[in-house]
């Protein structure tokens, strides 16, 4: 699930960032308001947090900026103001639940999980692509499984990050920079390519291929001939 972070402390946003990636959530950074409206409204997100204290435009204005555009999107409201005034304001503007600090992760997860759960209920009973498919390959974004005919195939938390990533642009370069990214890394090392390696083994016989595009990025395609490149 593409999930967007705005929150202007960067130690809280890079340990938080951490322990969303690791539940499997493809996180991107926002560190203040207008990165934060522009990224929501331009970007196809599955769920936001928004700080309501992010400086230049608070969180509050972005919230209801972002609902004119993508009234469907769940937010999450994450605040030090544990004030009704502030709750209140929140939920009215357009927010669908509201955490403050501090807080355990856990709980912060399980709500973001029940708030993706009402959103999809509330519309047609299905998320909008829950489900990523290419060739004999068949990944719930939910569940982070991924499956080959009636085969499942296991996948570390990176991998399965990184499938859908290129499943979610299934024939368009994926940069390394946006790899890294997801995993809060500064691109410096290898991980990607290892983790492109390991990935290319475990679908083998999936009929989707993982293409090299030199120094741009990967790119997943559907491959019934079962080539790899």
């Amino acid at each position: 699930m593409q999930l967007l972070l705005a929150e202007d402390d960067q130690i809280l946003a890079a340990g938080l960032g951490a322990q969303l990636a690791q539940a499997g959530f493809a996180v991107q950074h926002a560190p203040n308001g207008p990165v934060a409206e522009y990224l929501l409204t331009s970007q196809p997100y599955d769920i936001a947090i928004i700080d309501l204290g992010l400086p230049m435009v608070d969180g509050l204005s972005v919230l209801k900026k972002v609902r004119a555009v993508r009234p469907e999107l769940p937010v999450v409201i994450l605040t030090a103001l544990d004030k009704l005034d502030a709750r209140l304001a929140s939920l009215n503007g357009g927010a669908d639940d509201f955490i403050t600090k501090p807080f355990i992760f856990s709980e912060l997860e399980a709500r973001l999980r029940a708030v993706l759960r009402r959103s999809r209920h509330a519309g047609s009973g299905a998320a909008p692509f829950a489900e990523l498919t290419a060739g004999a390959l068949r990944f719930d974004r939910e569940t982070r499984r991924a499956m080959v005919n009636s085969d499942l195939v296991d996948l570390s938390p990176r991998e399965a990050i990184l499938l859908d990533l290129l499943l979610a642009n299934t024939g368009k370069v994926v940069r390394k920079d946006q790899i890294a990214a997801l995993w809060n890394d500064d691109g410096s090392g290898n991980s990607a390519e290892v983790h492109i390696y390991r990935l290319r083994r475990k679908l083998d016989s999936s009929g989707v291929a993982i293409r090299t595009i030199r120094g741009l990025g990967y790119l997943l395609e559907a491959d019934p001939a079962g080539t790899r490149g």
